[in-house]
C-alpha cells in the first residue's frame, strides 16, 4: 500500500505534463544520422603472368630437386644414429661456421671465399616482413607466408631474440621474386641498404642459376651487430627447396653466415644432404646467443668459450 501511495503523485504529475505539451511549440525533429560510408575494399595484390625464363627455371629446379631427392638428399629427419658428433665436433663446427664468412663483405657470390670474421649476430628484436614480387601465386603466397611465421617462431625459441612479423619498419626483409620480380628490384635494393656495393647488387639482380637463395646482412660502422637483413627467395623453387632456403638463408642471417663441408648433420655444408634445420644446426644457434660469448669476438677469443659451451650441451644429462 505504501508504495502504491508513491505511484499516484507520479502519474497525476505525468498527466499534467501531457496536457501542457498539447499547447507547446513541438520540438525540432533530430538531425537525420549521417550515412555510414564502408570503407573502401582493399584491392587484391595483382599477379602477373612468369616470363618464359621464369617458366624455364621453375622446371629446372623441379628437376634438380627430383635429383636430390632420389640421391637421398634434402633430408628433413634433423639427423639420427647415422650422423653421430662430438662436444669437439660441435665446437669446431661452431668457430668455423660463426666466426668465418662464406663470401666477403663486398662479395659478388659469384664464388666462396671463406675469410676469417667476428662474432655478429643480433642485439635488437627482429621485425621481419614478408615480401612476394608480383608473380607469385596468391596462394603459393599464403603458404609462404605461413612458413616463415613458423619458422621465425622457432627461431626466435632457440636463440632467445625477440622475433614478430610485421610490415611495421622490418629489419629483416623476406623475399619472395621470381626471375621477372627480382631483375626490377635494383633500386628497391639500394633504398634498402644505402652504399650496397656494385658487385653485390649487380648479382643480387643477376643472380646465376646455381645460386638456389641469399641473405645479406649489413651493420653500423665499425660495428659487429646486426643492423638489418634481406633474404632472397627464388620463387621459382618447388616446395621442398623453398623449405630449405627458408631454412638456410634466415639461419645464416642470425649470424651463422658460413659454411663447411665438415659440419654434419647441418644444413650449412653445400653438400645438400640436410635439406632443413637439424638438432645440430639448434645447438650452433643456441650457442651463439649464449651471452658468455661477446658479440665482436675473433675466433681465438671465442673458440674456448665454444668448448666449455659444447661440452655443457651434450653432457648426458642434457642428451
Amino acid at each position: 500500500m505504501l508504495t502504491c501511495g508513491r505511484l499516484l503523485p507520479l502519474v497525476a504529475l505525468v498527466g499534467l505534463a501531457g496536457c501542457d505539451d498539447l499547447f507547446a511549440t513541438p520540438p525540432e525533429p533530430p538531425p537525420a544520422p549521417a550515412p555510414v560510408v564502408a570503407p573502401p575494399a582493399p584491392t587484391p595484390p595483382q599477379v602477373t603472368e612468369p616470363s618464359p625464363a621464369s617458366r624455364d627455371l621453375a622446371r629446372y629446379y623441379e628437376r634438380l630437386q627430383t635429383d636430390l631427392l632420389t640421391q637421398g638428399l634434402l633430408r628433413g629427419d634433423g639427423g639420427g644414429p647415422d650422423t653421430p658428433f662430438t662436444d669437439t665436433q660441435l665446437a669446431r663446427n661452431f668457430v668455423r661456421i660463426a666466426l668465418f664468412n662464406e663470401y666477403r663483405d663486398d662479395s659478388d657470390f659469384t664464388r666462396p671465399q671463406s675469410t676469417v670474421s667476428k662474432l655478429r649476430r643480433w642485439t635488437q628484436p627482429i621485425r621481419m616482413s614478408v615480401e612476394f614480387g608480383s608473380t607469385v601465386p596468391l596462394r603459393q603466397r599464403d603458404l609462404d607466408l605461413a612458413s616463415v611465421s613458423a619458422y621465425a617462431a622457432r627461431l626466435s625459441r632457440i636463440s632467445g631474440v625477440p622475433i614478430t612479423i610485421t610490415d611495421e619498419n622490418p629489419n629483416y626483409h623476406v623475399l619472395f621474386l621470381g626471375e621477372d620480380d627480382r631483375r626490377a628490384y635494383g633500386d628497391q635494393l639500394r633504398a634498402l641498404i644505402p652504399g650496397i656495393s656494385e658487385a653485390t647488387l649487380r648479382t643480387f639482380v643477376d643472380l646465376p642459376r646455381n645460386q638456389l637463395c641469399v641473405v645479406i646482412g649489413t651493420f653500423e660502422p665499425g660495428a659487429q651487430s646486426y643492423r638489418k637483413a634481406i633474404a632472397l627467395i627464388r620463387a621459382e623453387h618447388p616446395n621442398l627447396m623453398r623449405s630449405a632456403c627458408i631454412h638456410e638463408e634466415l639461419a645464416q642471417g642470425m649470424g651463422l653466415a658460413n659454411d663447411s663441408p665438415q659440419a654434419r648433420p647441418s644444413i650449412f655444408n653445400d653438400d645438400e644432404e640436410f635439406g632443413l634445420l637439424t638438432t645440430h644446426d639448434e645447438l650452433l644457434l643456441r650457442m651463439l646467443y649464449d651471452p658468455r660469448f661477446e658479440t665482436g669476438m675473433r675466433p681465438n677469443q671465442a673458440a674456448p668459450i665454444a668448448r666449455r659451451i659444447a661440452r655443457e650441451l651434450l653432457a648426458p644429462t642434457n642428451s
